[in-house]
């Protein structure tokens, strides 16, 4: 095994090529011999977004990039992101103030969705809207206003990009009567085949957005496949159904170099 390389936040703890030293925000914080390591390294593993922007501005690289850490649980930037790229999405707007705000039925019609849009994960935040007295709950709760079109859907597919290539793929269902699949809501995972398209989608967003470490939930509705939404921060329930062992999926990704 080759020399082992550094990583600040704990994800990859259980590697057996990895040193990992704990996130501090003072920097001074870290000793001596682990600042001199970070200094060192060519590459610092999960740095957190605060020191990914800082690696960045020094020219050190990161893994995931910086480019995926901007990007961490804010819906308003993906979308941005993906309408800039045109890629296929549902249909969403923002509407900032309330003026904004009064001309959501001007271009949506119910049921729609309305999502928190930063800071949300795991499906909270997510609301199935149908209805004016629905949609004036979600504005008392969230501003600015995330409205994204309602597909008829009851499941979704999770693709796992690393690196340059899907690492893992699955299908996340719903449960009955719920319109989210997340596993935190009770969504159950099917290893069925995911459909070789569906994949090569979510290459084709991780390689244009630089994401190179990321969890892309993608839809099919009508034969056609849309991206949901980026997880950088997405759960390794999947791995283990498959008997995947996650610390050794990266353990070789790191020791190949393709991280």
């Amino acid at each position: 095994m080759s020399k082992k390389v550094i990583a600040l936040e704990d994800r990859l703890k259980n590697c057996k090529n990895v040193i990992t030293l704990g996130v501090r925000p003072n920097f001074s914080d870290y000793s001596p011999q682990e600042a001199e390591l970070i200094r060192r390294a060519d590459k610092i593993y999960y740095p957190t977004s605060f020191y990914a922007d800082l690696f960045d501005a020094l020219g050190k690289k990161t893994f995931p990039s910086y480019h995926t850490y901007k990007c961490v649980q804010d819906k308003i930037k993906q979308t941005a992101l993906l309408d800039l790229l045109d890629l296929p999405h549902p249909r969403t707007r923002v509407f900032y103030g309330d003026r904004q705000k009064q001309s959501i039925s001007n271009h949506f019609t119910f049921p729609f969705i309305g999502k928190i849009p930063r800071g949300s994960a795991l499906g909270r935040g997510v609301y199935l809207i149908r209805n004016e007295k629905e949609l004036r709950n979600y504005l008392d709760q969230v501003s600015p206003a995330y409205i994204q079109e309602h597909l008829p859907i009851d499941r979704d597919m999770r693709v796992v990009v690393i690196g340059r290539r899907v690492i893992h793929a699955y299908w996340r269902i719903a449960p009955e009567n719920e319109y989210r699949s997340n596993l935190a809501v009770g969504g159950k995972i099917s290893l069925a085949p995911v459909p070789e398209k569906a994949r090569n989608l979510a290459l084709q967003v991780a390689r244009a957005c630089c994401w190179d470490d990321v969890g892309i939930d993608i839809c099919e509705n009508n034969g056609q496949f849309y991206i949901l939404e980026a997880n950088m921060k997405y759960g390794r329930e999947g791995f283990r159904q498959a008997g995947l062992d996650y610390a050794k999926v990266m353990e070789s990704l790191i020791e190949n170099e393709e991280i």
